[in-house]
């Protein structure tokens, strides 16, 4: 890869302590935050500076695009989620404040308090929160809950892409489907080893059914790991259009509607199948840090399996900067993290 051309990396994790706090103390408290202790992870996802400005460097990324780490506020009862939710808003504003020209950041919103969403991501949104991420559901509701529909309107009205990020699936889908194996086995099928991402497809499949792209036809969404098995069964999910009485096919939603990350998952086999079915403007660099961390040399190899350099150049940040509005005036004096 040129060292002139810039590197956008979406999807960054970090943590809030307080928020952490607060979903261990939950009845019911989500079992997956053991991923955030393995190793060094939790000295990376709190860190919004100097570290991970390095380990950035050392990648070759130029600007993070930072996202609050799964399950967010989320899981939370309502009042709580929504103070919890503008906190993390404020810690993630004032890490971008302090380093504008390496960071951008997705607003966390209190999805368990459907009447107040639209009104945080708007005031996310006015403190340069470039976008937005939840999941597939809170509680027994349902992201494609018309709950959710002024959400959807106000992310389309202030161009705010909505990032689905994969969750821990429901009790009664965890015992029905991945359990009966040791404790942690149980955890990982139902989490990074399959679950999470069947979740998330559902959900973003979920929300096209609903007819959310026909009434918000300008709603962007982005899905990570490589779209989250979806990309890899539309020819069966096709079918589903005419059931529904969609005016598109689901294949036409996702080339039009949804932009698809690599989260880490750098196999050059996987990005053929995506440019098979969708189109390198819809394709964005992300490492899903901490939880991935390619090397440069691991990134480099892979953007050698693009075809052109304005396809590398799409991909790496075009795309990105396209989506969430970030300007090309990243890295100060320096023109990449690659050139410094």
């Amino acid at each position: 890869m040129s060292p002139d051309m810039p590197l956008i990396a979406i999807e960054e994790h970090w943590i809030m302590p307080d928020l952490t706090s607060a979903l261990r103390a939950a009845p019911h408290h989500d079992e997956s935050l053991v991923f955030h202790e393995m190793g060094d992870n939790q000295e990376r996802l709190e860190d919004l500076g100097a570290g991970r400005i390095a380990a950035m460097d050392a990648q070759g990324i130029d600007v993070s695009v930072l996202a609050l780490t799964p399950p967010g506020a989320q899981p939370l009862p309502p009042k709580e989620a929504l103070a919890l939710s503008r906190a993390a808003n404020d810690v993630a504003t004032a890490a971008v404040a302090r380093n504008p020209a390496r960071f951008r950041s997705l607003s966390t919103l209190p999805m368990s308090s459907p009447k107040d969403v639209a009104g945080e991501l708007e005031r996310a949104a006015d403190m340069g929160h470039v976008g937005t991420m939840v999941y597939g559901r809170s509680g027994d509701l349902f992201l494609d809950d018309l709950a959710y529909d002024d959400f959807f309107s106000a992310a389309s009205e202030l161009g705010q892409p909505v990032f689905i990020h994969p969750q821990l699936p429901s009790a009664a889908v965890r015992d029905a489907s991945y359990r009966g194996f040791d404790p942690m086995t149980d955890l990982a099928l139902a989490t990074f080893g399959w679950g999470w991402h069947m979740d998330a497809a559902t959900a973003a499949l979920r929300l096209i059914l609903r007819g959310t792209f026909d009434r918000h036809p300008d709603l962007q969404v982005v899905l990570g790991h490589w779209g989250e098995m979806l990309l890899f069964w539309l020819d069966r999910a096709d079918s589903l259009s005419r059931i529904a009485g969609l005016q598109r096919s689901v294949s036409d939603y996702i080339r039009s509607n949804f932009s698809i990350t690599t989260s880490g998952m750098l196999n050059p086999a996987l990005l053929q199948h995506a440019l098979s079915v969708t189109s390198v403007d819809r394709l964005i660099f992300s490492t899903d840090y901490p939880f991935q961390r390619p090397t440069r040399e691991e990134v480099d190899s892979f953007l050698n399996h693009f075809s052109s350099d304005a396809e590398r150049q799409q991909f790496s940040s075009a795309n990105a900067a396209s989506l969430y509005g970030i300007d090309g005036s990243i890295r100060g004096g320096c023109p990449t993290a690659r050139g410094c």
